[in-house]
Formats: structure tokens, C-alpha cells, sequence
């Protein structure tokens, strides 16, 4: 007698999960990514070992002093408690004896935090994002696009594999406003518990996501405000939300201040203040109003349009939204306003504060990286956008869509292919302005081609050290890295090499089988889709 079959359940959660992951683990160099992460992490080890807080001899270049003469970091706390787990895994993982001797970077224990911190960032992130669009009334192929959008269309690929602090507020942001606004549709106060504690974490990592919060509170009132409360209802829920909220906010924002008064004696100012005050006395040639002496207008304007920094190149979706916002205005769901009245309102607020600040572009980062959070936001809610409506739409406004939605896939996998000081080592020959993204996509070819030299990739004159040129000069991801530095031994090198090639297969596989299930309807929440077995 036959055996009926029976089909494996693979829920639409659990694949966005899944394809997340092995995104996340495939695009891992296992480095920190920049110099800002070495030091946060610098400070996470200084918690539980006797590592200082600031090695002495990374000063003037990094720390302030601070209690006591005391060398301390200039940034919040925020990451490096996120990252002092893996960081004691990752330290007991590098004392194994199989580690001795090796002690070159990628590090084991820079390789431990970058992978684990990494990839669990993305995978909520993108469960995060899912849940939001779902709160949106999208459907479940839709929200699989966003979530997929988000992660293949948006630089926060590239923060992926760079551990920055900005997919990390991102996730805290996204999961304010998803949590937040299920409190406001469905009453239930664990949704705002839930909310605000994400909000207020985020203070923890940089003050100014105190723009974030107060967003995120605008959208609430602005739903309200579409869907014509009663002022009754206004006044009860904004004391509902005060009673719950603000106590939390204040809470999170008393341990930044009490961290900041161990740190600096203080409660009144910033870490800008301390660090402008020491740089002046160290330089005093620099200008009163550093570090915000940046005119206003070449900051503004440079992450608009300049071919180095523009929000619009390293994230064409942007367009996409701006197209579809002014396209689908009267036909957009009340609740799809607000959002996007609030995300681009988080844009200009990151816009104009950092306009004036010395560093404005973010220096060596793939894109404006102090303004790329917000543009995120703003960006991956039009491919959900462009499918729902895609019947009320004109031909010509689709198949751009469908342009800048290929275009932006190209400019994200391009972003993790070498490490981001490339091109601005290149500048030193190239000069400004330059086209970072065609200059990307050209040393990509030229590297593919062996034609380094021609592409001028190895020039003399480029200002980098001999660690850097190890590492601009290989495919940036681990098995690649490892190879490049030479110091692993060669069958570690093969075995990630087999590994990498595995998950790749494994996530363009996936991709496929979700594109086709997708394409036949079987895609739902709580649906029976999957493989057949005897």
C-alpha cells in the first residue's frame, strides 16, 4: 500500500529568515569593517579583561581624556554592548590551541563578533521588516519583496558585512515603529512596552537617534490623525502612550548620562563637546565651531548629489519611493502615508544635522553612512509599493520601477565585493569628483581580468599602509581574505572555500524555489509549501 507523501513546512517567515542568514554569512570578509567598530569593541573587552579602554598608542588619532586623565572612546555605548557577547565567545574560541600562532587580521575573534553580530542583526532585521509590511495589510509576496528589497537593494547590504553601528539602529528603529503602531491598531500594551524599549536602546548608541523617537511619534499621531480620532480617543491614547513610553525613554537616556559622567564627569554635555575641546588644545589652527564648521550647504547638498556621496546613487530606491509617493498619493492607504510623510522627514532631520558636521560624508564608508538608516527606511517600502499598485500604474512607471530595482541589486552586490577604502584610496590619483559606484564596477572587471596595474589599483602614490593593500587587493569575503593574507593554514583556506561556494548555491537556490512558489500563490502565512517526502 502507497505511503501518502507528505510535504515539509517552510512558513514565508522562516524563508526570509533563512535566505537572511546565508545572505548575511555569505557577504562576512570577517573583519570589523571599520575603525570606529575596533575601537567599540576595544571598549567591550575593556569591561571584562584588563585591555584598556584606548590603547595608549592609538592617541591623538582616537580617545579623549577623560576622569582622572583617563583615556576614553567617544562614542555611545550602544554597540559595544551588542557585541560583548560574541566578544566572549570569541575570545575563549581564539585561546584554543589550534589558534596558536595565528595572529594576523581577520583576527578569530574579529571573524567570532563579525559573523555572529553580523548575521543576527540582519535575520531580525529582516523578521522585523516582515512584520511591518504585514501590519501594512501588504500580502505575502509582498512583504517577501520588501524584506528581499531591503536586503539586495539597499546600502544595508553593505552594513552588513561592515559591522557599523547603523543596521543595528535600523533594527531598533524598525521594531519601534512595527511594535508601536500594533499598539495603536490593536490596543495591546506589550506591542508598546516592546516598542519603546527598542527606542530607548537606540539612545544608547547614538543621541541622535533621539530623532528617531520622535518620528516615530509623529507617525502615531499622524494615523490617528488620517483615520479622524475622536479627541477623546486622541487624549487617551497619548496619555497611554506618555505613561508608558516617556518613563522608558528617560530611563535609557539616564544610563547614557551616567555613563557619560563616569567617562567625562558630566551631565550636561556630549562627547562632541569633550572631543572638540581636546582637539582645539591639540590643534588650536581649528576653526571655533568644530567639529560643525562644514558650510550647511556642501554637506546638504553633497549626500544629494555629489557623485561620491549622493543618497540616490548608493540608494536608487529612494527614487523609486519619491516616484510612487507623488504617482499613488491619493490612492495609498492612510497608515502608508503617514509612514512615508515620517520617513522622509527622518531623512531631512539626518540631512541638516550632519550638514554642518566636519566629517559630513562619513569618511571611509560605502555611501553617506551617517544618513543611510533613514534612507533605508525610506527606500524599501517602494518595492511593496510597486507591486501592490502595480495595476493602477502606468507601463512606462512600472518598468522604471523594475530599472531602478535592478539597478539598485547591482550597486548593493557590488558594494560587498572589495573592502570600501578602495575607491577612496583611488581618489588620491583620480581626484574629486569621481563616480565612486562606476569606479567600483570598474575595478570589479579589472580585477576579474587581472588588470590591477592598468586600473590603477596598485599606484605608488596612494596614501595606504602595507595591511591595507592586502586587503583591497582580494575578493572581500572570508575564504578570499584568508587566502590573501596567507597565514591560515591551506586546508582551513579550502574547507571556507567550500563552505562559501555551498551557501551560495544554498541561497541561489532558494531565491529561485521562493521566486517560483511565489509565482503559483503558495506562499501564505501558515500554508503547507515545501518539498515532498515519501
Amino acid at each position: 500500500m502507497a505511503v501518502p507523501a507528505r510535504r515539509l513546512r517552510f512558513s514565508p517567515v522562516f524563508l526570509v529568515a533563512l535566505a537572511a542568514f546565508l545572505a548575511a554569512f555569505l557577504v562576512q570578509s570577517g573583519e570589523l569593517g571599520s575603525s570606529d567598530t575596533t575601537h567599540r569593541l576595544q571598549n567591550t573587552h575593556s569591561w571584562w579583561t584588563s585591555s584598556p579602554e584606548v590603547d595608549p598608542q592609538d592617541y591623538p588619532e582616537f580617545g579623549i581624556h577623560g576622569v582622572g586623565g583617563r583615556l576614553h572612546g567617544w562614542y555611545g555605548i550602544g554597540q559595544s554592548l551588542l557585541m560583548l557577547p560574541a566578544d566572549i565567545v570569541g575570545t575563549e574560541i581564539e585561546r584554543l590551541p589550534m589558534f596558536h600562532g595565528y595572529d594576523v587580521d581577520p583576527t578569530v575573534r574579529d571573524i567570532a563578533v563579525s559573523y555572529s553580530t553580523n548575521i543576527l542583526v540582519c535575520v531580525l532585521t529582516l523578521l522585523v521588516c516582515y512584520r511591518l509590511l504585514r501590519n501594512f495589510g501588504f500580502s505575502v509576496n509582498q512583504r517577501i519583496a520588501g524584506c528581499f528589497a531591503l536586503l539586495f537593494c539597499t546600502t544595508f547590504l553593505e552594513y552588513t558585512q561592515s559591522l557599523m553601528e547603523n543596521n543595528y539602529i535600523l533594527l531598533l528603529t524598525l521594531t519601534g515603529i512595527t511594535f508601536q503602531y500594533e499598539w495603536v491598531t490593536t490596543g495591546e500594551s506589550f506591542a508598546l512596552w516592546i516598542g519603546s524599549l527598542a527606542l530607548g536602546l537606540n539612545l544608547l548608541t547614538r543621541l541622535t537617534t533621539g530623532m528617531d523617537l520622535l518620528v516615530v511619534g509623529s507617525f502615531l499621531l499622524l494615523v490617528l490623525w488620517f483615520t479622524q480620532a475622536s479627541a477623546g480617543t486622541w487624549c487617551s491614547r497619548v496619555v497611554a502612550y506618555a505613561k508608558v513610553a516617556i518613563p522608558i525613554y528617560c530611563g535609557f537616556f539616564l544610563i547614557d548620562r551616567l555613563y557619560h559622567h563616569h567617562r567625562f564627569g558630566s551631565f550636561f554635555n556630549t562627547y562632541i563637546d569633550v572631543f572638540a575641546r581636546e582637539q582645539r588644545l591639540l590643534n588650536p589652527a581649528l576653526p571655533a565651531a568644530y567639529p560643525f564648521e562644514t558650510p550647511f550647504h556642501v554637506g546638504f547638498w553633497g549626500a544629494l548629489i555629489s557623485p561620491e556621496k549622493s543618497i540616490f546613487l548608493f540608494d536608487p530606491l529612494l527614487i523609486l519611493t519619491l516616484i510612487l509617493t507623488v504617482a499613488l498619493w491619493r490612492r495609498l492607504q492612510l497608515q502608508l502615508r503617514a509612514f512615508l510623510i515620517t520617513a522622509f522627514a527622518l531623512v531631512l532631520g539626518y540631512l541638516c544635522f550632519y550638514a554642518k558636521y566636519t566629517d559630513w560624508s562619513g569618511d571611509f564608508a560605502w555611501g553617506d553612512r551617517y544618513v543611510s538608516t533613514p534612507v533605508q527606511m525610506a527606500a524599501f517600502i517602494s518595492v511593496p509599493l510597486l507591486l501592490r499598485y502595480r495595476a493602477e500604474l502606468s507601463r512606462v512607471i512600472f518598468w522604471v520601477g523594475m530599472a531602478l530595482v535592478a539597478a539598485s541589486a547591482v550597486v548593493q552586490i557590488a558594494s560587498v565585493t572589495f573592502w570600501c577604502p578602495l575607491e577612496i584610496y583611488q581618489l588620491d590619483t583620480f581626484g574629486h569628483p569621481t563616480f565612486i559606484i562606476g569606479l567600483r564596477l570598474r575595478n570589479i572587471v579589472a580585477f576579474a581580468l587581472g588588470k590591477m596595474d592598468a586600473w590603477a589599483l596598485t599606484n605608488d602614490s596612494m596614501s595606504y599602509d602595507p595591511w591595507d593593500y592586502v586587503h583591497i587587493t582580494t575578493w572581500n569575503f572570508l575564504p578570499f581574505l584568508l587566502a590573501r593574507v596567507g597565514k591560515a593554514a591551506s586546508w582551513i583556506v579550502d574547507v571556507a572555500k567550500i563552505i562559501w561556494f555551498v551557501a551560495l548555491a544554498a541561497l541561489a537556490l532558494l531565491l529561485i524555489w521562493i521566486r517560483k512558489q511565489a509565482a503559483k500563490g503558495m506562499l501564505a502565512d501558515g500554508a503547507t509549501v515545501g518539498i515532498a517526502e515519501p
